[in-house]
């Protein structure tokens, strides 16, 4: 029904009265559709300036009339905010560099008593090992006798020259002559003569060589010190006898009794449970205190009687001289369930002297994470730990360096542990280890293997700093008495007084301890209360006027969108497809079409409106309402 009234409506009528309608709805919803973000740039900006907290901003909008004010508040608003950022900048970048404060505490408890490790200074001249050592060391007084004239005595062996030159090819003999130890010309006097007036004993050089598998490269170790040249040189030799033994147990000759004299820990006499064992090739056999970790002593008082007194033997005999060149013992002072790296953290006791040794303890704690480069437990190290033994930096280095000798000289280190599936090096089996061994200590020293750069500080430490003190013991008037006895109850005659016995005293100075921490000194607290101060220093406004102005950030992006939508649409509308040759009649309706909803709905329609009506003269009739109205 309602199709054929509007037939009867003339069509000019009624497209003039559909177009007002039509624009004024366009007009209401352009309207509501953009009130809640205002029509333009300008409105936004406006109101913003005019409603905002932010101080200044009002100022853009009350002298926009005059226009040199307005340039000086805009220049001075925008410079204050790059100020700010500015300072802001500086604080995100002291907050990304993660800064700490050190806090220290002083802590009052009674204290767990340290790892106490003592060794004799005395490499032993071991069963299982005697015959090699005679024959080195007959070869060794020849070396002297020929270099420095020194016929060295040597104690009485069953071994004798003639029949060490005797053995094998492939015998200790031959690989000594392989390393032999002897004099170079130092650099500036190398194109002397030997037999020149100008050179003297003193111009020369001594070491030893060592050459690769295949000789093409050889290099002299050399030292300026003659001394340290032939202990170097026969340390060499007798690390690789020392590997030549398969069982190190065959090595274990420990006599506690006749090192130990005296042993008193908080007045009580100790025994074997609170020590444990180990043989070190240059010290001697070594002896660890208060290791067991399930029965470990405890400091009630501070003070020298309520610590650890050792009366130990520094006497030596079947001692190796060019091995050991001094008299004494050494102590080192370590934490459980760590290795006693005496080279490291050791010290001497000298004979016929009392040392009383006091303990401070001190703990260090450091932030892990982004913070330091500080490691938990070391699971996080690209090293793998070869010591039964919890991780420090120490471990972790030496760890370092066995792993690469054993990666490029197919063979370990004697001083550390043994890789599983490796072996220890000496020259029977790997001829050229020296050589590969020197080579690498260089580029270790270097840091060319990289091993300080991988091993980490640990995150947690426990550390002693030591003070000495030192006194004549026993006295003049007291050591008769006093070696009688401990010559009675140890069975051991002592031959030479001032050098045979020494004490050792090690206690806590006093119950407090240190601990030294970590706090983070730039928190988000503290960011966030830095960047306050800053906004209200440049602006005196508050987190309201933030929010103010990431609202206008939000409200800019939704009209660069909803108008960057409108002139898509308005382009496609501008840019319509070309009509077909037969529909130049529907041309009127074809614009309509675009902005109803139904287009095939439209197409029927025109279809009926294009009719000319025959009781109008007129070219358009009225519109479909009017026509309506009349009915």
């Amino acid at each position: 029904g309602g199709s054929v009234k509007a037939e009867k409506m003339p069509e000019g009528e009624k497209t003039r009265q559909c177009k007002p309608e039509e624009q004024q709805q366009q007009k209401e919803e352009k309207r509501e559709g953009l009130i809640e973000f205002y029509s333009s740039y300008q409105e936004l900006f406006q109101f913003f300036c005019s409603n905002t907290t932010i101080h200044g901003a009002i100022r853009l909008v009350c002298s926009k009339k005059n226009k040199m004010k307005t340039a000086f508040w805009s220049v001075l608003f925008f410079l204050t905010f790059g100020l700010m950022y500015w300072q802001f900048g500086i604080l995100y970048r002291q907050y990304f560099s993660y800064p700490v404060n050190l806090n220290l505490n002083l802590n009052s408890d009674r204290l767990t008593f340290p790892a106490v490790t003592l060794c004799t200074l005395n490499p032993y001249r071991y069963s299982a090992i005697r015959k090699e050592l005679d024959n080195l060391d007959q070869i060794t007084r020849q070396t002297l006798l020929d270099l420095y004239d020194y016929n060295m005595s040597l104690p009485q062996s069953n071994w004798s020259t003639s029949s060490t030159q005797k053995r094998s090819p492939r015998s200790l003999f031959h690989h000594i002559q392989r390393h032999p130890l002897r004099r170079q010309k130092r650099d500036n006097l190398v194109n002397l003569p030997e037999n020149s007036p100008s050179v003297d004993k003193n111009d020369w050089k001594i070491g030893f060589v060592l050459c690769s598998e295949n000789n093409k490269d050889c290099f002299h170790q050399a030292y300026s010190s003659g001394v340290d040249a032939v202990r170097e040189w026969y340390s060499f030799h007798y690390i690789n006898i020392l590997a030549q033994v398969p069982d190190a147990k065959a090595l274990d000759e420990s006599d506690f009794e006749n090192f130990i004299y005296s042993c008193r820990f908080n007045e009580a006499t100790c025994d074997k449970a609170n020590y444990t064992h180990f043989h070190h090739p240059l010290y001697g056999n070594c002896y660890t205190f208060n290791d067991n970790s399930s029965r470990l002593w405890t400091s009630s008082m501070p003070g020298i009687n309520n610590g650890l007194s050792l009366v130990v033997r520094t006497e030596q005999n079947d001692f190796i001289p060019l091995l050991s060149t001094v008299t004494g013992a050494r102590v080192m002072v370590h934490d459980q369930n760590e290795p006693a790296f005496m080279d490291d953290g050791g010290f001497n006791v000298r004979p016929g002297i009392e040392t009383s040794i006091s303990m401070r303890k001190e703990m260090t704690v450091r932030l892990g994470g982004s913070y330091s480069d500080c490691t938990e437990d070391g699971s996080d190290v690209p090293v793998q730990n070869l010591y039964s033994s919890r991780y420090t930096e120490q471990v972790c280095i030496r760890s370092c360096f066995q792993l690469n000798m054993v990666k490029r000289c197919g063979c370990a280190y004697y001083f550390y542990p043994l890789p599983k599936g490796a072996e220890y090096c000496d020259y029977t089996k790997h001829v050229s280890w020296g050589y590969c061994y020197y080579k690498l200590l260089a580029e270790f020293k270097a840091n060319v293997l990289g091993c300080f750069h991988k091993c980490r500080k640990p995150c947690k430490m426990t550390q002693y700093q030591l003070s000495a003190g030192y006194s004549r013991w026993p006295s003049a008037v007291s050591e008769d008495w006093v070696f009688h006895v401990l010559s009675q109850q140890n069975k051991y005659n002592i031959t030479s007084k001032r050098n045979g016995v020494a004490k050792v005293n090690i206690f806590f100075e006093e119950w407090n301890y240190k601990t030294s921490g970590e706090s983070p000194a730039f928190t988000v607290v503290t960011l966030l209360s830095q960047l306050g101060n800053q906004w209200s220093l440049w602006f005196g406004s508050s987190v309201l006027s933030v929010i103010e102005l990431a609202e206008l950030i939000l409200d800019f992006i939704a009209i660069t969108v909803i108008l960057a939508f409108r002139w898509f649409r308005s382009r496609q509308k501008l840019s319509p497809l070309g009509p077909s040759p037969n529909s130049h009649d529907n041309s009127a309706f074809q614009d309509e079409a675009p902005a109803l909803g139904a287009p095939h709905r439209f197409t029927v329609e025109a279809v009926v409106t294009t009719l000319p009506s025959y009781n109008s003269l007129e070219p358009r009739g009225p519109s479909r309402d009017g026509q309506v109205g009349q009915e």
